[in-house]
Parts: structure tokens; sequence; C-alpha cells
């Protein structure tokens, strides 16, 4: 099965499909991911490409670092 996740999705809705996203994306440094409070709140809105822009991480990086580990990128 492919692991395909839209750009539009927000944190808590990916992380809540696959979560082996959770730790893929702390490592990239959003380390408020783990933080199940912020999950709740700011990762109902939050989207991969919004939290890069506030956590100043190229989203190129993430998208290349999400595609190894298998997962296929919609935008």
């Amino acid at each position: 099965m492919n692991k395909v996740i839209s750009l539009n999705e927000t944190i808590y809705e990916l992380c809540n499909k696959y979560p082996e996203i959770k730790e893929i994306l702390r490592d990239l440094g959003f380390v408020d991911i783990v933080n199940p409070i912020m999950m709740n709140t700011a990762g109902r809105v939050m989207t991969i490409p919004k939290g890069t822009q506030m956590k100043n991480i190229h989203i190129e990086k993430v998208i290349e670092k999400l595609k190894e580990n298998s997962f296929e990128i919609i935008q």
C-alpha cells in the first residue's frame, strides 16, 4: 500500500493516518509535535508548509525525508 499524503492535510491528520510521521517530523525540527497539547491545538490547523515556514525549515528537506520513508507527496 502506498503512503500518500497531501501537503494540505494538517499535522494532526497526517499523524493520525501515519503515526510514524510524528518521529520523522520531530527529527526534522518540529519538536513541539511530541507534546500532546500542541498536537491537539496547533496541530489541528498546522500544515507542513505552514510549519516549515514558522520553524525556518526548508520544505524541500521535509519532502525529501518523507520520500525516503516511502511517502508519496501530492500538493
